[in-house]
C-alpha cells in the first residue's frame, strides 16, 4: 500500500509537467497559425485545439488525484497554478500577436480591434502576475494560498474563451461567432477582476 501511494505521489506532478509541455506546443502552434498564408488554417488549429483540451483535462485530473490520495505537494501548489497562468496568458498574447479575434463582422477600426486584443492581455496578465506574487509570498510564510471558487470558475471561463477564439479562427466566419466571442470576452474580464479582488482580500501572513 505504501509503495502504491509512493508511485501515485508522482502522478500529479508528472501531469503538471505534461501540461507545461503541451502548453508550449500549443502556444507555438498558435504563433505558426498566425503566420500561415491561409486565412483559416482549420486543420492546424483543430490539432491545436485538441492539444489544448488534453492540457485542460490534465489540470482536472492531477488535482483530483492529489486530493484523493492526499499526495499534494508544495511543488504542485506552486507550479500547477503557474502552468495554468502560462497557458491562459500565453494564449491571449499569441492571439494578439496573430491579430485574433479579427471580429470582421463588426468592421472595427484597427485601433479598436487592437485595444480589445491587447486589453485582454493586460487585464489577464496583470491579475495573474499579482496573484502569483501573493501566492509565493504566502507559501514562503507557510500560508496555504490554494485556489478559491471564483478562481476555479475564472479558469474555466478563460479556457472556454481560448477555445472560442481557436474554433472561431479556424471554423466560424458568421456574425453570431463574433457576438459569441465578444460576450465571452466580457464574462472573462468580469470574472478575472472579481477573482482578483477576492484574492487580494485573502491573508498572506
Amino acid at each position: 500500500m505504501d509503495s502504491e501511494k509512493g508511485i501515485i505521489r508522482f502522478v500529479p506532478n508528472a501531469l503538471t509537467m505534461l501540461r507545461v509541455v503541451l502548453t508550449v506546443i500549443f502556444l507555438v502552434m498558435l504563433l505558426m497559425a498566425g503566420r500561415m498564408d491561409d486565412a483559416k488554417p482549420a486543420n492546424f488549429l483543430t490539432i491545436a485545439f485538441v492539444l489544448f483540451i488534453v492540457a485542460a483535462v490534465t489540470d482536472v485530473i492531477d488535482g483530483k488525484v492529489a486530493r484523493k490520495y492526499d499526495v499534494t505537494s508544495k511543488f504542485g501548489r506552486l507550479v500547477d497554478p503557474l502552468a495554468d497562468k502560462v497557458l491562459v496568458c500565453g494564449a491571449f498574447i499569441c492571439f494578439a500577436l496573430s491579430g485574433q479575434p479579427k471580429l470582421a463582422n463588426f468592421q472595427l477600426a484597427d485601433g479598436w480591434l487592437q485595444l480589445i486584443q491587447w486589453g485582454m492581455v493586460v487585464i489577464l496578465t496583470t491579475r495573474e502576475v499579482a496573484v502569483t506574487v501573493m501566492r509565493h509570498v504566502a507559501e514562503s510564510r507557510g500560508v496555504n494560498f490554494g485556489a478559491v471558487w471564483s478562481g476555479k470558475i475564472k479558469m474555466f471561463v478563460q479556457s472556454f474563451g481560448i477555445g472560442t477564439v481557436v474554433i472561431g479562427w479556424g471554423h466560424v466566419s458568421r456574425p453570431w461567432g463574433d457576438w459569441f466571442t465578444i460576450i465571452t470576452f466580457a464574462i472573462v474580464v468580469a470574472l478575472t477582476v472579481i477573482s482578483g479582488i477576492q484574492s487580494f482580500r485573502r491573508p498572506i501572513k
